[in-house]
């Protein structure tokens, strides 16, 4: 409301500036007084109904869904309403307050005038609109692709096999009696794996270095668990590890490789991590279980490309022969998604 009052405020301002203007130019007279009150009842009317016209069309056609077709929908609506205001104020002043009726003559030197000193104010008028809800309509889809990359994050914790949290407590229960020392360094690993995944909840983003400082912990329990029987490498450099990958992301590739195949002592599970220009490579030995073929991706395979839509067009790459499955997932730099 105060808004408006300074909005109504500045045009009769403007107003009364412009009649000081006319002032020296137009000795003061039925003209003058006719001409300043035309122009401040245009101006108030061009401002009441264009802010009546922005928000039934905020409504209607919101700039969010529909932003091309409001633009022109909005500047069509808005030149037609001050053509309709230049010519109907001044015929109803016209008829209405003098005995010359408006001539043709008339009109066309009204539109002339209001042309000149309107369309400059409006055109003016609707840039800053268009900007300002152009603005809000970008914080709005920044804020809405946040939540929803927080709520795939999220998701993407909790499909953390909820066995693998079984199967370490029991493995903890049997080495507290057997190795003291192991034990101690396996609670700290299993500390480290759900600490970290606690602390990722702000990043949408985070160094490969880190993903494999996490990985680390992660993989030293599974290890415990299988004991010889995955075997996991890592080849990459210190450029690769300073690129951009999505929180939990090998932590889930691990997971699906070690879920999806049979782990025995005649056929140990291999994972090896490398990396191509564009893409780090996620590449296991394939031992399909029965009846789960490992071409089913699973909602965490799904929930990782989903992620990578909101930084990059590079896609989520799924290779796989009769002995090996790999998964190639864009490698991402800061400033340029």
């Amino acid at each position: 409301m105060k808004k408006s009052f300074f909005r109504i405020g500045v045009i009769i301002g403007i107003g009364l500036v412009v009649m000081a203007a006319l002032w020296f130019f137009v000795e003061p007279g039925p003209i003058f007084y006719f001409t300043t009150g035309w122009l401040i009842v245009i101006a108030l009317l061009l401002w009441f109904g264009n802010r009546q016209l922005t928000l039934r069309l905020d409504k209607i056609l919101p700039w969010s869904k529909y932003g091309n077709w409001r633009f022109f929908i909005q500047l069509v609506l808005g030149l037609a309403y001050l053509l309709l205001l230049v010519n109907g104020i001044y015929y109803a002043i016209k008829v209405f307050l003098t005995d010359d009726p408006p001539t043709r003559e008339q009109f066309t030197v009204m539109n002339v005038w209001g042309a000149a000193i309107f369309i400059p104010a409006f055109s003016l008028y609707f840039s800053l609109h268009f900007l300002r809800h152009w603005r809000t309509s970008e914080l709005e889809a920044a804020k809405s692709q946040k939540e929803s990359m927080r709520a795939q994050l999220d998701s993407l914790k909790n499909h953390l096999d909820p066995h693998f949290l079984f199967n370490n407590l029991n493995i903890l229960s049997s080495l507290i009696d057997k190795d003291s020392d192991t034990s101690k360094k396996f609670i700290a690993k299993f500390a480290e794996v759900y600490r970290t995944m606690l602390n990722t909840k702000s990043d949408d983003l985070i160094p490969v270095y880190d993903e494999l400082s996490f990985i680390e912990s992660y993989m030293y329990l599974i290890q415990i668990r299988f004991e010889n029987h995955i075997r996991f490498t890592v080849q990459l450099d210190k450029v690769t590890r300073a690129k951009m990958i999505p929180p939990l992301t090998l932590q889930m590739l691990i997971e699906n490789a070690i879920k999806h195949n049979l782990i025995t002592d005649a056929r140990p599970l291999t994972i090896e991590v490398g990396s191509s220009e564009t893409h780090l490579l996620v590449r296991n030995s394939l031992f399909a279980k029965p009846n789960d073929p490992s071409e089913n991706h699973g909602s965490g395979l799904k929930n990782i490309e989903q992620r990578y839509t909101h930084f990059t067009d590079l896609k989520v790459e799924i290779h796989k022969t009769e002995s090996h499955y790999e998964v190639r997932i864009p490698l991402l730099e800061l400033g340029h998604y």
